[in-house]
């Protein structure tokens, strides 16, 4: 079996046999949730975001600086529109 990495780094596997596995919708949903949570997060931490989870503070780090995570306002749409994207897929907040 031969793995093959795809998006946001799922991957599918291809059998000698030619038989392609693909991931579930649910591996799917939860590699976009993983995608857009940390495509989200990094516009905070790039603008000083005083992050206060654990998961976040591991990822992005626990320092914050001016601005403290003030977005300007095409930061603030991309950030509505990935929120509204996890959302609709039921990405968990």
């Amino acid at each position: 079996m031969t793995l093959h990495r795809i998006g946001t780094g799922l991957a599918i596997a291809c059998l000698a046999a030619g038989t392609l596995m693909l991931p579930s919708g649910a591996a799917l949903a939860q590699g976009a949730c993983e995608s857009l949570w940390h495509q989200r997060n990094a516009i905070y931490a790039r603008n000083g975001f005083c992050f206060r989870s654990e998961r976040a503070r591991a990822v992005f780090g626990p320092g914050c600086f001016p601005p403290y995570g003030e977005l300007s306002r095409g930061e603030k749409r991309r950030v509505a529109a990935m929120q509204a994207e996890e959302d609709a897929l039921g990405c968990p907040r």
